[in-house]
């Protein structure tokens, strides 16, 4: 007896989820107040789509400065400190420390600093994004194998074409993977801040209905934002596919193995 393929085993879970999400509510197992129906949910999230959308439009220009700060300064500080021997001993515990503290217990800190608009939301979410993608880029730098930068030196490689051909590619796994926590991170932490401090934006839709008890359009705020964040992982893993091109086309051009003959020499003489 074979076992289900993942992927249909994923399916079935999630078509049990929703299912059950649209079933207990309606056999009134769970009260409406903490759970309404999906159909409920769906019917209030296509009625009020330009409230939801404007919303999410503020959130998403707050996310993704938040996903340039946190990548991009993630990604040169990571390269820094993976790379510099001196900077790895020095810096990388730090980092690893400071990855340990709950972020949002200092965002009281950042609106006091740049008030309570985007700006200190777009800080706040590019900082609590910026950790993982700094430590995975320095991870990655560090497992890079030394015989490809000494290769690379032995046929007059200069430094900046150490860095584009063999440092960047080599590391590009790792790297994505750090930046796929950390875009989940700076959503997470948009969305937080928008529900401590603001006025607009997905995150405070959410407050203000569960303030008046409105359920269906607090679980319709939750489902945008993990609409959000499935279309960011997508969108991510779709473009690591692009660039990191390499780790699927070795494996397909791996020569096949020739099939090992049968035939006795005496048939082959026959």
């Amino acid at each position: 007896m074979t076992a289900p393929s993942p992927i249909l085993v994923r399916r079935a879970i999630l078509v049990g989820l929703i299912a059950l999400w649209e079933i207990l509510p309606r056999l009134q197992v769970v009260p409406e107040l903490f759970l309404p129906a999906l159909s409920k949910v769906l019917v209030v999230l296509a009625s009020d789509w330009q409230v939801f959308g404007g919303a999410l439009l503020v959130t998403l220009y707050e996310v993704g400065l938040a996903i340039v700060i946190a990548c991009g300064l993630g990604i040169t500080v990571g390269a820094l400190v993976g790379g510099v021997a001196s900077l790895r001993s020095l810096l990388l515990p730090v980092f690893s420390s400071l990855y340990a503290i709950p972020i949002v217990i200092l965002y009281p800190l950042f609106t006091a600093w740049l008030g309570i608009g985007p700006q200190s939301k777009i800080v706040f979410a590019g900082l609590y994004g910026f950790f993982p993608v700094m430590l995975s880029t320095a991870a990655g730098v560090r497992v890079i194998d030394p015989q490809f930068l000494l290769a690379a030196r032995s046929m007059g490689a200069t430094l900046t074409q150490q860095v584009t051909r063999v440092i960047i590619p080599a590391s590009l796994p790792t790297v994505f993977a750090g930046l796929r926590l950390g875009g989940a991170l700076a959503i997470i932490g948009v969305v937080v801040a928008e529900m401590l401090t603001a006025s607009a934006g997905i995150g405070y839709l959410v407050t203000l209905n569960r303030t008046i008890l409105d359920s269906p359009r607090v679980y319709a705020a939750i489902l945008a934002i993990l609409l959000l964040s499935i279309l960011y992982d997508v969108a991510s893993r779709a473009l690591e596919r692009r660039v990191v091109v390499w780790q699927s086309t070795g494996r397909q051009s791996a020569p096949a193995a020739r099939p090992v003959s049968t035939a006795t020499p005496q048939a082959t003489a026959a």
